[in-house]
């Protein structure tokens, strides 16, 4: 992952010059490239949007990606600029073909991976020393050592936990809570447990027996009920604390689930 802008750097610049571990920070808009090494990024902050050989993911803290050496990817901030942790392969010195061919062999089988709690600590303490220190060359190959064993040695969990993954409702319904006076997109809802929106819709529709965007109207709707029945404040209120775009879609997605409209429910409650 090269640095944009003001953010180049000699490394970027000069392959042999690339440093074996670094943060980097993405732009807010979508950018492409592609490069001779590969690449293992993890997200540390915010979400970003990856797309790795026609195969489009958001990558969060935990989560992360392998872009095999010559393979066009795009990538770019989805809340506001990301920051990732890039692990650049071979590094000088590494000549263990063995290690990349199994790196190489992850991105095939699942270009992108999302790591458990206890690799998560450890990648934070590396990234908290290579922050205190960023032209720690040394620091920098030794993160890129850890973290690369690590996922040698997790490779196989790795694909076990996405063949058999299922999303955090919990999460979601915190999600939705957080942002409910906002448009909510299926996409942001699977970025916030780590999927991808095409397999977060399938697993949500399997499980639940309803469409992603069906269920975040439900929860509106049932905080609108909530605020009314609080009767601090009007319908035109309502309607904007909890999302909707105006006073009629809320009164016709209200009408729809509930049977009544906002007005005769607040009649009935008050």
């Amino acid at each position: 992952m090269k640095r944009n802008n003001d953010n180049l750097d000699h490394a970027s610049l000069m392959p042999n010059l690339i440093r074996p571990a670094e943060i980097v920070r993405l732009p807010s808009h979508m950018d492409s490239h592609d490069h001779h090494y590969t690449q293992v990024v993890i997200g540390l902050k915010g979400q970003s949007e990856f797309d790795v050989g026609g195969i489009g993911n958001l990558v969060g803290p935990g989560q992360g990606c392998v872009v095999t050496s010559g393979l066009d990817h795009a990538f770019g901030g989805v809340i506001d600029q990301p920051d990732i942790l890039v692990l650049n392969l071979p590094i000088p010195g590494n000549d263990d073909p063995v290690l990349l061919q199994r790196i190489n062999e992850l991105s095939q089988a699942n270009t992108y991976f999302q790591l458990d709690a206890q690799i998560q600590k450890l990648i934070q303490m590396l990234v908290a020393e290579m922050k205190n220190s960023p032209d720690d060359l040394l620091l920098s190959r030794a993160c890129n050592d850890t973290v690369v064993a690590l996922l040698q040695r997790h490779i196989s969990d790795l694909k076990t936990s996405l063949r058999d993954s299922r999303f955090d409702l919990e999460q979601i319904d915190r999600y939705i809570e957080q942002h409910l006076t906002h448009k909510i997109s299926v996409a942001q809802l699977a970025g916030s447990v780590f999927l991808g929106e095409s397999q977060f819709h399938m697993l949500f529709k399997e499980q639940l027996g309803i469409t992603p965007h069906q269920y975040v109207l439900n929860k509106r709707v049932d905080a609108a009920k909530r605020l009314i029945e609080q009767g601090h404040l009007n319908l035109g209120q309502v309607a904007e604390l909890t999302g909707f775009s105006g006073q009629s879609t809320f009164t016709h997605a209200f009408s729809r689930l509930q049977g009544i409209s906002p007005s005769q429910y607040k009649k009935r409650v008050g």
